[in-house]
């Protein structure tokens, strides 16, 4: 499994695909395996990568927090999609089994990950004894307007899709038309209260600064 190389157009490809459906390299929560991706990426992905764009900026919030992520950091060529061989990876891993001693362990990594396994097999057990509550949720409509009339509205609405949180569902949109031959879209979804807020939901949009302006809450209804 892996990316490949990750500073080649082919490599972020591959990363867009993969992030396609996902909001992060592993799990629903940012975690180390997005700061070892991302620190192997040189700069921003084009904008043609919505998805690896979306989730570019999103980990590049958490810059001052990186090492408070959970999770412990494994080589690069671990984490993606299968059958995409990342050969430096596999090289480096070579290497390191060669100096390894076969007898011995990394009592500091073994430490980390049982820890980390106690903490989510305590948090599961948790989830499971409460009994089931009624989630709050709101449905919001927004207008996200372009920068001009020759701005791809098509594309514009392509990267907002992109946008994949917990507890967030894209539904009906239409173009609306602003003046002057502009036109902004009109998207409306539905969130949960606890998981997804208007504050992220603007931060992700506006971040695909090559298609939109900014972004207005239209209406926002509790369910």
């Amino acid at each position: 499994m892996g990316f490949g190389d990750l500073k080649t157009p082919g490599g972020l490809k591959v990363l867009n695909d993969f992030l396609a459906d996902k909001s992060y390299i592993e799990g629903w929560v940012p975690s180390q395996a997005d700061v070892a991706v991302f620190d192997a990426i040189s700069s921003a992905p084009s904008t043609v990568l919505c998805h690896a764009l979306r989730w570019y900026n999103h980990i590049k919030s958490f810059q001052n927090q990186k090492g408070s992520l959970p999770g412990v950091k494994k080589p690069l060529g671990q984490y993606g999609p299968a059958g995409v061989e990342d050969k430096t990876a596999a090289d480096s891993k070579d290497d390191d089994d060669d100096d390894m001693d076969l007898f011995g362990s990394d009592e500091e990594e073994d430490a980390e990950a049982e820890k980390l396994k106690e903490e989510r097999i305590a948090a599961y057990a948790a989830k499971k004894s409460k009994k089931p509550t009624l989630i709050a949720k709101s449905s919001i409509l927004l207008d996200v307007k372009p920068w001009d009339d020759e701005t791809d509205m098509a594309k514009l609405e392509e990267c907002v899709r992109s946008i994949s949180m917990a507890g967030l569902l894209w539904g009906q949109s239409k173009l609306v038309p602003v003046g002057y031959g502009i036109k902004k879209l009109q998207i409306g979804c539905v969130v949960e209260d606890d998981k997804v807020g208007t504050d992220q939901l603007e931060e992700q949009i506006t971040a695909f600064e090559d298609y939109v302006q900014s972004m207005d809450v239209a209406a926002f209804n509790k369910i």
